[in-house]
């Protein structure tokens, strides 16, 4: 079976960073978030179903929106939440609820995100490294910089991997679904967190500072990590279904 993006969801993901990119950039005011969701509803965003298309569609779009770090309700909305309590987390954009049936589709729309985070950290991580500049080189020829590098290349490919097999899964009411799900939102949301972590390490000093938007990144992965089962209880979930 071949899991490859078709050429319009290469395009839809290319059109959501692009826009996203322009609406939401990394200097933009982080204390007066608008979700912009007049706009989403007019790209057609929010009813991908009139579209043709379907929730690996919408993963499509979470991941970007991660990417991006998008402050509204675009996940609770994907994944059928109900209103929330408004209950402050750790991330400031995203109020807390509690769901009330964490479905194969929640998960598998968490991991998408999660692996928008990811993505971001890690490209931060290796701007940084390309450009800062120890001794005359830059820091990214240093092992110390370019090893936890690579080792977060290789946890995004897999959590992508993953995330699109959960989406593929709930969109075609696949048996496998919440074993996909499962794994996925297990591995994906771990990896941002632990990107965000060596991301910010790469940054040295900087990567510290509340003026850079590393640490923002870094609570959302943590609210995603978080949210719902943790992934220590995935993962004997995804035992328990393999070993029967």
């Amino acid at each position: 079976m071949d899991f490859a993006l078709t050429e319009e969801q290469q395009e839809l993901k290319a059109a959501a960073r692009a826009w996203l990119a322009e609406k939401f950039p990394l200097d933009r005011d982080w204390d007066a978030p608008d979700d912009r969701w007049s706009e989403l509803e007019e790209l057609g965003w929010t009813d991908v179903a009139e579209a043709g298309l379907g929730f690996v569609e919408e993963a499509l779009l979470l991941e970007e929106l991660g990417y991006a770090l998008y402050p509204g309700p675009f996940l609770a909305h994907v994944a059928e939440l109900p209103a929330n309590e408004d209950v402050k987390t750790v991330d400031a954009t995203r109020p807390l609820a509690t769901p009330p049936n964490e479905t194969p589709r929640l998960r598998a729309a968490m991991a998408a995100e999660a692996v928008g985070i990811a993505q971001r950290a890690l490209d931060l991580g290796i701007e940084h490294a390309k450009t800062r500049e120890q001794f005359g080189k830059p820091i990214g020829t240093y092992q110390a910089v370019s090893h936890p590098l690579a080792q977060t290349y290789t946890d995004v490919e897999l959590a992508r991997s993953l995330a699109y097999w959960a989406a593929w899964c709930v969109s075609e009411n696949d048996d496998r679904a919440p074993l996909a799900a499962a794994a996925a939102k297990a591995f994906a949301t771990e990896a941002a967190v632990v990107a965000c972590e060596r991301s910010i390490q790469v940054h040295g000093g900087t990567g510290f500072t509340w003026e850079h938007p590393l640490h923002r990144f870094y609570k959302r992965a943590i609210w995603l990590e978080g949210y719902g089962t943790r992934p220590s209880a995935l993962r004997l979930e995804v035992a328990d279904a393999l070993l029967k």
